[in-house]
């Protein structure tokens, strides 16, 4: 049966609900990003987090999305009345804007709205995309410069996911087997994106085992393709989440069961230009993302 008929024919019956899953048996626990739906009402991407078959929701803001921004004009109150409406949670500020060292106000703002984790990128120490003895260095400062903040993560239990990407420190290979090595919290840890990874891709599932799920509290189901960042067809970007791409998800996911992952897992894709919903209709978001998680089903079938 060919991939793409597969994903069609069994989305609707992808997910399983995890209270019906066996204490054996592996399984993802997802979360619905809010940047999948651009600048759509807030209220449309918390209905949307049971119909996507995840158990919470992560906040973007500009210019991915506009949902916190959204939240600030309402307030946490409204916005905690439509999680308990929707019958959800939020889990995630992701918070690129503020990077790693300003976003101790943010780390307060998820902790009082019930989430428990911050995602970003790791930034630049100087060189970008170190490798070697200049990634091991940069590795070592970034931490030095981000104790104050992960000793606050560790106060509140907050956990703070650095994304390996492009043209930062925290990037190629080396650094990331550095930032295992060298990671003085277990409340800092790695949001681990292929997406960035498309140099490295047979590297993929050893470095998963590398780091470990103590390390790993998310993961980014999207790979690598130019329609990130040119405009094309919506056929073309659709090609960045699983099941629509060339990328082999069975051997990462395998890498992920090996381990005993128990992070987030998110199905992604950057839509040209940033901050639109990737289709017009929620409803069209949420079918496309069940669609690759029927697929994501598939790959967990075979493992």
């Amino acid at each position: 049966m060919k991939r793409r008929d597969f994903v069609k024919g069994a989305a609707a019956a992808a997910f399983v609900p995890l209270s019906g899953r066996t204490a054996e048996e592996f399984s993802l626990n997802y979360v619905l990003s809010s940047a999948m739906y651009g600048d759509l009402p807030l209220e449309q991407v918390l209905a949307a987090a049971n119909e996507s078959g995840s158990g919470s929701v992560d906040i973007w803001r500009k210019v991915h999305a506009t949902h916190r921004e959204q939240i600030e004009e309402m307030g946490d109150e409204a916005f905690q009345s439509l999680l308990t409406k929707h019958k959800t949670r939020m889990s995630i500020s992701t918070c690129y804007p503020l990077g790693p060292f300003k976003q101790d106000e943010e780390m307060r703002w998820v902790k009082k709205n019930g989430g428990h984790m911050t995602v970003c990128g790791s930034g630049s120490m100087g060189e970008k995309d170190p490798v070697g003895a200049e990634a091991k260095k940069q590795v070592q400062a970034f931490f030095e410069k981000l104790k104050p903040h992960y000793e606050l993560a560790e106060e509140l239990g907050i956990t703070m996911a650095i994304e390996n990407h492009k043209n930062a420190m925290l990037s190629s290979p080396d650094s990331i087997r550095y930032f295992v090595e060298l990671n003085p919290s277990k409340n800092v840890g790695i949001a681990f994106a292929p997406h960035h990874l498309y140099d490295a891709v047979e590297e993929m599932p050893k470095l998963i085992r590398e780091i470990g799920k103590e390390q790993l509290p998310f993961f980014y189901f999207q790979e690598f393709h130019p329609s990130s960042k040119k405009k094309m067809t919506k056929e073309d970007e659709v090609k960045q989440m699983p099941g629509f791409g060339t990328l082999d998800y069975v051997p990462l996911v395998a890498a992920l069961k090996e381990i005993g992952f128990e992070g987030l897992s998110e199905i992604f894709m950057h839509p040209v230009p940033r901050g639109i919903p990737m289709r017009p209709t929620a409803g069209e978001i949420t079918g496309v993302i069940n669609e690759s998680r029927a697929y994501l089903t598939e790959c967990l079938g075979q493992v």
